[in-house]
């Protein structure tokens, strides 16, 4: 253990134990993977507007004042991510979100910041 950092382990048990603990590497990035797909102000406001409301490509681009392929290329990293799901009526996908999970980690984003504040 003190050959890989080369610095002296002052608990040994506590750094054992959170070694018996860590988290698998693929488990590490597919949760930095999960968290970039938060990272972009444009899937916030689409994740947010989605925990109200089924919206299309078209309405979705209005609201954000962004291009429609835009948004497409933003719901396709979403869908890819399993963060939104679409549905077809006729010509137009709807979208929403894929589970309630989506919604709950901006959320808890959103708390966390609003803490900081007081």
């Amino acid at each position: 253990m003190q050959d890989i950092c080369k610095c002296r382990v002052i608990h040994e048990q506590v750094v054992e134990k959170s070694l018996e603990n860590a988290l698998e590497d693929q488990e590490v990035e597919a949760l930095a993977n999960l968290y970039k797909a938060y990272a972009d102000p444009s899937r916030l406001r689409i994740l947010y507007a989605l925990e109200r409301f089924e919206m299309c490509v078209c309405d979705l681009a209005a609201m954000l004042s962004i291009s429609e392929s835009a948004v497409s290329h933003q719901l396709r990293l979403l869908r890819n991510m399993r963060l939104v799901k679409n549905r077809r009526d006729g010509n137009i996908l709807y979208y929403t979100l894929y589970d309630k999970h989506c919604i709950t980690l901006l959320k808890t984003g959103l708390q966390h910041l609003d803490e900081q504040r007081r």
